[in-house]
């Protein structure tokens, strides 16, 4: 059973930057805008990031780092943050998921998954 304390939920919205994309190049950008929400009981400071990405040919790419976009936000019970960031593929369609560390007021490191989400070009998926 998980401790209702450290409950950090991760909403995840993408798009697809076709300004930014050269098909032909087998540029594909992307980004994505991420919602943080300390759903617990304790507050607690995102310290690091770790990012699994993986495009439509099976390269996966390791993405790890201190806080997000250059911050380590710290977070009261019911408080959020929200930023944007972006990955570049070689691929019309791939995937991320991953894991924030994070560490309570109380001393506690615990992890925040990130549910594996789709990057896909518009209408490439059915």
């Amino acid at each position: 059973m998980s401790d209702l304390r450290y409950d950090i939920g991760v909403e995840v919205e993408t798009a697809y930057i076709e300004e930014q994309s050269d098909v032909t190049a087998g540029r594909y950008v992307f980004s994505y805008t991420i919602t943080i929400t300390n759903r617990g009981g304790v507050a607690a400071k995102l310290l690091s990031r770790h990012w699994i990405i993986t495009d439509a040919n099976g390269q996966v790419q390791e993405v790890t780092g201190e806080g997000v976009v250059g911050e380590q936000p710290y977070l009261r019970p019911g408080e959020s943050f929200r930023y944007t960031s972006g990955t570049v593929m070689e691929t019309p369609v791939g995937s991320m998921g991953g894991s924030y560390r994070m560490i309570a007021d109380d001393g506690t490191h615990f992890d925040a998954r990130i549910a594996t989400f789709t990057l896909s070009v518009p209408r490439i998926l059915n």
